[in-house]
């Protein structure tokens, strides 16, 4: 049953890429208008499009204000001291200015509070060495913009006016332009740096301007058809920036590691002496495989993050599934079409010297000479290999996660509000990340019982802190609470559950008579605190679902039981050694300055359940190319089959090559994400490039081979009755053997009827 659907499949790829190759200008149309559909398809379906909502209650306080339909409350901080040399009255002099400014301004400003109003005292720094001005900027949204420049012209106003006070601005408006340029500038930067980093690998990969083109032509298009279509199906899913990097990435990535693997294959069977025809055919059918099985992998595992139930999940699921679709869709119909059109000229734009040693492709000596070695000691480097990577995974086990606020998020200096936000942060303690207690209805009633949050405070031992404030939004209450901590850290999430479990349930949660009042907490510490819960009570699932499908396909392409388990095992061991290196270096602060960023003691809560999607997927193209390659040899030649020893090197060494430039461009890409200015990119890119380059090296290039070698013959049947006349039986074997001694015999009626070994 399992050797019938393998070979279902792999002759659906071979019949496709055929057509394709027959039919080339057809093929090479049909790609290019589904291209240009998909990107058109957007202006089809006018709308607004999905906007995500966070989990747990936090994502209930957010959907109740927009229920409102009446914008949303947007509040602004401005702490002015007294500089060098300054005393009290500067300060004051300065905030009394500043009031009066921002009152001179009606229309765009509201709710003024400062040190002169009632209760002055809440916004005084318990050392009475600052002041603090908050003020909410008015709506609608069509005139928010006016209405910011108003209030920041006030602002910068009063700071030249008062040369000897010191003046920051850090708010709701200020600190998320701050974040959103910041990924903007970081995104360019990112395609800048990535994208002739990839030319270049690709170049001495290739040696010619045409062939190394490829890759790149179908990995746009495949990037550009993906976009099109999300644009116009983010009308329903919601769809957001990250994602949007993410899903570039990655389409890159895989679009460019399949035209490899199917490039280099078509290299070496022309090298062999097949003309192009049977170079295509024999290519589709082995790489060609290989490719299907690792597109639906990576699809498959990306599902996985539906089980979280996290909306932003379901826009980056869709979008990669979409893209790697794409990517192997274009592998398989437009690329066999544009090798058949191109020919020989696939080598035009040789590069000298690079272009003659590229030409054709080889055996990799330095991959010949580890494998080798490995096969022969296969305990011993198997087990040092082990060791490493579990003494590298070891601080993965103190992983605490907790998000970056707006100001963590950034190293200090690149954004003017970020860094007034740290110092405020410092002085005013949770007034620029509050908790945003949500009540469903403004009454009266209500209002005076919020104002018993004061009293909560002085009695929260400083968990809740002042100044609290109230904003009307539609018919709902707006009531901000700043907390104790930096807004995500441990001290924080006490101080949101005091919030949430006493200080409300004793105030606005005990007002009677007023009907069903509906109170939830949102807010910079609730959304990432309800966010952390959901994913880590989710994952367990999620690794369930793509541990047990990974098991299952695998098991159905390769028709054994043993290399799933190998393969799982050593996808584990990988991605733990990543997890260790993130911990240590980020929440550890190792490398701080060098990597330029600031530790907050944690690890972004979304990025461990990312990375294992991701890795466990992407990892999969490389381990079913390379084993695909030495199945090719076990399975026999005609007049005997390759040891399993000689499989394991020569399949090894045959596709090192190749794995090795797709892994060099992966870590060159990601590593570029190190260099940007948020941390959470500096994560992911660190945990990615060390994660792909450890895939690459020490697993596929060691622990593979010693795996296999300990395995035997083992590796490649199935136990019991399972393995009788399977893929991995003597018969599957030899049937193997005989159909590729006939498709030789084909190819080269002249020869005396054996395939010469590599």
């Amino acid at each position: 049953m399992l050797r019938r659907i393998k070979s279902e499949r792999a002759g659906l790829v071979e019949s496709v890429a055929g057509w394709s190759a027959r039919n080339r200008t057809a093929a090479i149309a049909a790609w290019l208008l589904l291209v240009a559909i998909a990107v058109m398809s957007g202006s089809l379906f006018p709308g607004e499009e999905a906007r995500a909502t966070d989990p747990g209650e936090a994502g209930r306080g957010q959907r109740m204000v927009s229920a409102q339909d009446a914008g949303d409350s947007i509040r602004e901080n401005v702490m002015i001291r007294a500089g060098a040399g300054a005393g009290p009255a500067t300060r004051r002099a300065a905030t009394k200015d500043l009031v009066a400014a921002l009152r001179a301004v009606p229309d765009a400003v509201w709710d003024v509070g400062s040190p002169l109003g009632a209760h002055g005292g809440r916004w005084v720094s318990g050392d009475g060495t600052a002041d603090l001005v908050t003020f909410e900027i008015a709506g609608p949204d069509a005139e928010f913009g006016a209405h910011r420049q108003a209030a920041d012209a006030a602002v910068e106003k009063v700071t030249r006016q008062h040369p000897g006070a010191r003046v920051d601005q850090a708010g709701d408006s200020s600190l998320a332009s701050a974040v959103d340029d910041g990924i903007k500038s970081d995104m360019r930067r990112a395609e800048t740096t990535s994208l002739p980093l990839t030319v270049v690998i690709l170049l001495v990969v290739f040696g010619s301007l045409t062939a190394a083109g490829i890759p790149l032509l179908l990995s746009a298009t495949a990037v550009a058809a993906a976009f099109g279509l999300l644009d116009t199906l983010g009308r329903w899913v919601p769809f957001n920036s990250a994602a949007s990097a993410i899903v570039l990435l990655i389409g890159m990535a895989v679009g460019i590691d399949y035209s490899l693997f199917y490039l280099r294959r078509i290299r070496e069977e022309r090298a062999a002496g097949h003309p192009v025809r049977e170079a295509l055919r024999i290519a589709s059918r082995t790489s060609g495989h290989a490719v299907l099985v690792s597109g639906l992998t990576v699809m498959v595992c990306m599902t996985g993050l539906l089980f979280t139930g996290v909306d932003v999940f379901k826009g980056l699921t869709l979008g990669t599934v979409l893209v790697v679709a794409l990517a192997v869709l274009g592998s398989v119909t437009a690329l066999p079409a544009l090798v058949a059109a191109l020919g020989d000229r696939v080598d035009l734009g040789r590069i000298p010297w690079l272009g003659r040693r590229r030409t054709a492709a080889g055996r990799s000596r330095l991959w010949t000479a580890v494998a080798g070695h490995v096969v022969r000691r296969p305990l011993l480097t198997g087990g040092v290999a082990a060791l490493l990577l579990a003494v590298m995974a070891l601080p993965a086990f103190g992983m605490h996660l907790q998000d970056a606020t707006q100001i963590q998020s950034l190293p200090r200096g690149v954004s003017a509000a970020a860094d007034a936000g740290a110092r405020m942060q410092q002085v005013f303690p949770g007034v620029t990340t509050p908790a945003r207690v949500v009540v469903s209805a403004d009454r009266p009633e209500i209002r005076a019982a919020a104002d018993r949050l004061h009293e909560q405070a002085a009695r929260s031992d400083g968990a809740l802190r002042e100044p609290i404030t109230m904003m009307p939004v539609g018919e709902a209450l707006v009531i901000r609470v700043p907390l104790a901590g930096a807004g995500t850290d441990p001290r924080s999430e006490r101080a949101l559950e005091f919030l949430r479990e006493r200080a409300l349930p004793a105030t606005v949660g005990a007002v009677e008579g007023v009907g069903r009042v509906e109170v939830a907490v949102a807010g910079r510490t609730a959304m990432p605190y309800d966010f952390t819960r959901q994913v880590n009570a989710r994952t367990p699932l999620v690794f369930a679902f793509v541990l047990v499908l990974a098991f299952v396909l695998l098991a159905v392409a390769f028709g054994s039981l043993a290399l799933p388990l190998v393969s799982i095992a050593l996808n584990l061991l990988s991605i733990g050694a990543a997890y260790g290196v993130l911990v240590a270096v980020f929440q550890g602060g190792r490398l701080e300055s060098l990597l330029d960023f600031n530790a907050y003691g944690g690890v972004v809560s979304w990025l461990p359940l990312f990375m294992f999607i991701i890795l466990f997927g992407l990892s999969m193209d490389y381990h079913i190319f390379i084993l695909s390659r030495i199945r090719e040899r076990w399975t026999g030649s005609p007049g005997g089959r390759d040891t399993s020893h000689e499989a394991i090197v020569g399949g090894i060494a045959a596709s090192a090559g190749v794995v090795t430039s797709a892994a060099a461009i992966m870590v060159g890409v990601f590593s570029v994400f190190t260099t940007l200015s948020s941390i959470e990119y500096k994560m992911l890119g660190t945990g990615m490039a060390v994660a792909i380059l450890i895939d690459a090296t020490v697993v596929r290039g060691v622990l593979l081979p010693a795996s296999l070698t300990l395995l035997g013959d083992r590796a490649w049947t199935m136990p019991g009755r399972w393995g009788r006349g399977g893929s991995g039986s003597s018969a599957g074997r030899h049937e193997y053997g005989a159909s590729t001694e006939r498709a030789w015999s084909r190819a080269n009626p002249t020869a005396s009827g054996k395939i010469p070994r590599p």
